[in-house]
């Protein structure tokens, strides 16, 4: 039986793969606004995803950090879970994906095309919630869902490089929300001694397409460019995403409304970096309110 708190994840939407472990499928808000006719989400915009076709999930809700910037709750995990193999999450992904999207049907809103679209995913972003590099077969479900032909994208905190060096997703992200490692410690409040290993991690990104992940708090962890610079430049990641922090879910328990930064102060602080690791600005998206940096050819 799962825990009470994973309880209260299904009445959010989550669609878990077994009761015996966390591994979860949600939709994003970009899915169903896509799946309506409407926006889709920067990575779009920016690496050609489409939104209505993508799958967020994860392998584990459990996490190693208890970031301030987290919009999940750090009392939703569930002690001693058992792991779903890759078979079963590969098995059962469509299943929930469409448990999940069926009360879009009927909708006025959602045309029957878009509707089978949705239906047959093609993208699997493992970004849900939790640190997935916590879960021991994933670079196992990362070759299964690529042999399938989907095109994943892995987030992950950077706090297990030993997994990482093992994952080959189509994108790989890199979490960095500090420039030194007291910034780090205050802002990520990790479980255990890991800036050495999130360093690490961020050296084997120049080994595959890649991406670094700074996510902006105001007035919590926007000083020191040129520390974030230095960091960046050492990864040699294909592009570097400036994201500002969004005032959402439990993050509301630990910070204000004003840590959330507009997509101006967003824009300057990515030029800032820029400037200083050889990267230049490639696009933007001011609804998420995040700049993408390219490296320079």
């Amino acid at each position: 039986m799962q825990s009470a708190p994973c309880e209260a994840l299904k009445k959010q939407g989550y669609q878990f793969f077994s009761e015996q472990s966390t591994a979860a499928v949600k939709p994003c808000l970009w899915c169903k606004r896509a799946l309506k006719g409407g926006e889709m989400c920067y990575k779009h915009q920016f690496y050609g995803i489409d939104s209505h076709r993508c799958v967020q999930m994860t392998p584990t809700l459990q996490c190693n950090h208890r970031c301030l910037f987290c919009w999940r709750s750090f009392e939703h995990e569930m002690s001693g879970e058992s792991e779903c193999p890759p078979d079963e999450i590969i098995g059962n992904l469509r299943r929930l994906q469409k448990r999940a999207l069926s009360g879009y049907k009927p909708s006025p809103y959602v045309t029957g095309e878009r509707f089978s679209e949705a239906l047959d995913p093609k993208h699997v972003a493992i970004s849900l919630s939790g640190e997935p590099t916590l879960y021991s077969r994933l670079p196992e479900l990362i070759n299964l869902l690529n042999h399938e032909g989907y095109t994943t994208f892995l987030v992950s905190n950077g706090t297990r490089p030993e997994i990482l060096r093992q994952c080959r997703p189509f994108q790989m992200y890199v979490t960095l929300a500090a420039p030194d490692e007291a910034t780090y410690e205050r802002v990520c409040r990790p479980v255990e001694d890991s800036w050495e290993n999130l360093k690490e991690s961020l050296s084997l990104l120049d080994s595959r397409r890649s991406a670094v992940r700074v996510t902006l708090v105001q007035d919590v962890n926007d000083s020191d460019p040129a520390g974030y610079a230095r960091l960046i430049a050492d990864s040699e990641a294909d592009f570097i995403e400036v994201k500002g922090y969004m005032y959402l879910g439990y993050s509301r328990n630990r910070l204000q409304r004003c840590n959330m930064p507009e997509h101006a102060y967003v824009r300057q602080f990515a030029e800032q970096i820029a400037e200083r690791s050889g990267y230049v600005v490639a696009d933007e998206n001011i609804l998420s309110r995040v700049v993408c940096l390219e490296r320079e050819s």
